[in-house]
């Protein structure tokens, strides 16, 4: 295959992955702009978004710089993530967008944090990635603020910092890259009450009440829901962070409460549990549902119709995008690379989850491979 065959094979795949997406008012410009960086940049850049981009647990993920044709000789950047949950589902698409672009960039990033959204061991990993003088930052702020000294030490040390997936306000992060989740929660608050209707209890599960990234969400819902004037009682049901716990929990509430008009979730275990659960009691239609996010089953039980919808938050773009904006902070010497960027709010129903039940990619988490393939 010759260079340019590569550059065309490139664009092929990505102009086919934005026939897919909900045109926006950027979309165009993207894409020109992507175009552009691509025709015009080094054939070895095409040649490596061509290969599978890994990296093992904890560890980080590097590569031969071949960005130099457009940003110049830089040094090989090594990032650091501190995530709440490590080992999520919800995360492996994130993984898979930090490694692709520290792919194309010739740098590499480490993967830490907790595995369950403890606060304490999140700090630690951040103190010790400004300790051992990581090039830049990308962390889910979870909390309002316990990650202020962190940031502020790190911005002392000139270690940039940007927030994805969660954000807290008062931090002095640079940057936030992620969804607005208070936004997205009053537009599921909306989903809730056109599906349930006049009256009825729901309950509002959430893995972790008062972490950042998603009690805004459940916020947002109950002040919809609130303002909407109908009958509806909702009740906030913790579930954990671990997805057995999440089911158990969600399959036990239903039990107590098979009155139900709905259940709804505001993180990705919480969801599939509904899922699951509305499917094992086969009570899909009587029992509403709904939640946040593509684990594999909560898009075939939506598939199935034994949910009515889930939201799609793009967390491929929450790994990739800070990658872009750290390394670009970093080449250009801060004039440029820092952006607020919302990562969109997108209800999938039974009809518009298609797609992604027959397609696998590392956009969705749903193969390593790259690119996009048919089941």
């Amino acid at each position: 295959m010759s260079d340019q065959d590569k550059v065309d094979d490139v664009l092929e795949r990505l102009e086919w992955d934005d026939a897919r997406r909900e045109e926006r008012p950027d979309s165009k410009l993207w894409a020109a702009t992507r175009r552009t960086a691509l025709t015009a940049g080094a054939a070895g850049i095409a040649a490596l978004a061509l290969e599978a981009c890994g990296g093992g647990k904890g560890s980080s993920t590097a590569s031969t710089n071949v960005s130099g044709a457009t940003f110049g000789k830089a040094p090989k950047y090594k990032f650091t993530f501190v995530n709440h949950v490590t080992t999520n589902p919800f995360f492996v698409p994130t993984r898979y967008g930090a490694a692709d672009a520290c792919k194309l960039l010739g740098c590499s990033y480490q993967w830490t944090g907790s595995e369950s959204s403890n606060v304490k061991e999140m700090v630690n990993a951040m103190n010790s990635a400004v300790t051992s003088g990581t090039d830049g930052i990308a962390v889910a702020l979870v909390d309002l603020k316990a990650f202020n000294e962190p940031t502020s030490a790190a911005l002392k040390a000139k270690i940039p910092v940007v927030s994805y997936n969660a954000d807290a306000e008062g931090n002095d992060r640079l940057a936030y890259i992620g969804q607005d989740l208070f936004l997205s929660g009053q537009k599921m608050g909306e989903h809730i009450v056109a599906l349930v209707g006049g009256s009825g209890n729901v309950a509002l599960f959430i893995a972790t009440p008062g972490s950042l990234n998603i009690q805004p969400r459940i916020d947002g819902a109950m002040d919809t829901i609130k303002k909407s004037g109908k009958g509806i009682t909702a009740k906030s049901v913790a579930t954990g962070a671990a997805l057995p716990k999440e089911l158990s929990t969600i399959d036990a509430w239903y039990l107590a409460n098979k009155d139900a008009k709905g259940m709804f979730a505001v993180d990705a275990g919480s969801t599939q549990g509904v899922a699951q659960t509305i499917q094992k009691y086969s009570v899909a239609g009587k029992v509403k549902g709904g939640g946040y996010d593509l684990l594999p089953p909560t898009e075939k039980l939506l598939g199935q119709k034994q949910i009515d919808f889930t939201i799609d938050q793009q967390p491929y773009l929450q790994g990739f995008l800070p990658v872009m904006e750290l390394y670009m902070y970093k080449v250009s010497q801060t004039l440029t690379g820092l952006a607020d960027v919302n990562t969109g709010l997108k209800f999938l129903d039974s009809t518009s989850i298609q797609p992604y039940l027959t397609t696998k990619t590392r956009y969705e988490g749903s193969s390593s491979s790259v690119g996009v393939a048919k089941s």
